[in-house]
């Protein structure tokens, strides 16, 4: 075993035994950069938390086409607009409130990406993976803010 690996397992079993958690609550501009390293920060975080990787697979597409999507749908890369995250983060449980300054859309108006006559579509696919991959998709009144959660299905050993 390496040194990070040693490493990366002393941080598991610490953060795991402790049963601590992460808290995020920040603001980021309509940028396609910062939703980057708002992603990759997530990811690490589950990782740190032990996360398997078939669950982290579906995580970071659910907080990539959540975060992306308020950026370019919601805010439309307006450089005057934010998008706002909270998240929180355990050995068991994500969960994420992305909200933009958009004037939002009705969920239930995307149609269908599966069906045959949407097939040749450009939109529905994302958030059709966000309900695929998370327990919980909510979107408020206006739908310019989703919170999605993820219970952990396999804790690691």
């Amino acid at each position: 075993m390496t040194f990070v690996e040693t490493n990366v397992l002393m941080n598991r079993e610490r953060l795991n035994s402790n049963l601590l958690n992460w808290n995020y609550d920040k603001k980021i501009p309509s940028e396609a950069s910062a939703g980057s390293q708002v992603i990759q920060l997530f990811v690490t975080r589950l990782q740190e938390f032990g996360w398997s990787e078939k669950n982290i697979f579906g995580v970071h597409v659910a907080i990539e086409e959540a975060v992306m999507n308020a950026i370019k749908h919601g805010n439309q890369f307006r450089e005057d607009k934010w998008v706002h995250i909270v998240a929180h983060i355990t050995g068991s449980e994500f969960s994420m409130r992305v909200t933009d300054e958009g004037d939002g859309f009705n969920p239930d108006a995307v149609p269908d990406p599966t069906l045959d006559e949407n097939l040749e579509e450009g939109s529905g696919r994302g958030l059709m993976l966000m309900r695929h991959y998370m327990d919980e998709v909510k979107y408020n009144q206006q739908g310019n803010s989703v919170a999605i959660r993820k219970k952990i299905v396999d804790m690691p050993e």
